[in-house]
């Protein structure tokens, strides 16, 4: 049994000598040899060293990251203490409605750009979702339309829009409502526009005379995205949602 073991080991030390005279060779034995070492931080910056791959169009990166650090305090000091505010005397009950309420109301323009895009099926199920929930769902105050296998389905203008080509443009950070695109923040001025013509359930005309119904949306819509500025834990946040916002929309686009 020793010879064996004894051969065992000397492959094996063969095989670890080829790998690390390749790994010398490029450059994986010595990973901080291009880092450089940021005072402020007192570390290297491991992160920088892949921003590339990070790259997206920003060429008003100065000021969207000014916008980007309004967004982030707004959101601190003014925007999550009214949501945590609203979810703290709002029962369960009646929080979930609100939210099945607007979220039908936004099932108007994803009807129309699923028509728009020649998605013959989503646009069918789209409209049969909002149909279902409007009437069996009481003004889409409960979503049975989920439980019967019609889950909602996004589409926006901006989707629209790329889906026939539109390039993205210029990378955008919106005051309160975050990243975007030019071509993005042009689709969503179509929606908006698309669920005032069409007048669901007459809300947008209750909401030019009731402004607290536009604010109901504006906190129920902040209180169901997750997201949090700063929950990344990185000094290059900026960088890393810029990109996935980025990639997110041409995997929606593609879809």
């Amino acid at each position: 049994m020793a010879k064996p073991t004894l051969l065992v080991l000397t492959l094996t030390l063969l095989l670890h000598t080829h790998w690390a005279l390749a790994a010398d060779e490029d450059g994986f034995k010595r990973p901080l040899q291009n880092l450089k070492f940021n005072p402020g931080l007192d570390e290297r910056e491991f992160e920088r060293a892949t921003l590339n791959a990070l790259s997206v169009y920003d060429p008003l990166e100065s000021w969207n990251r000014r916008v980007y650090h309004f967004n982030y305090r707004f959101d601190e000091w003014v925007f999550l203490p009214i949501v945590d505010g609203y979810r703290t005397i709002t029962p369960n009950l009646v929080e979930s409605g609100v939210s099945n309420f607007f979220s039908n109301l936004g099932d108007v323009p994803n009807a129309l750009n699923s028509a728009l895009q020649l998605k013959g099926k989503r646009t069918a199920q789209t409209t049969a979702r909002l149909l279902l929930n409007t009437t069996i769902g009481v003004a889409g105050l409960w979503d049975p339309a989920t439980r019967m296998g019609l889950p909602k389905q996004k589409e926006d203008f901006g989707q629209t829009l790329g889906f026939y080509g539109a390039p993205s443009g210029p990378y955008l950070m919106l005051p309160l409502l975050g990243p975007s695109n030019l071509r993005d923040t042009g689709g969503l001025l179509v929606d908006f526009s698309v669920k005032n013509q069409v007048n669901w359930l007459n809300v947008a005309e209750a909401s030019s005379n009731h402004p607290e119904i536009t604010l109901l949306e504006v906190v129920d819509q902040r209180s169901t995205v997750n997201f949090r500025y700063g929950q990344l834990n990185s000094p290059f946040e900026y960088e890393k949602i810029r990109f996935f916002y980025h990639e997110a929309r041409k995997l929606q686009i593609a879809e």
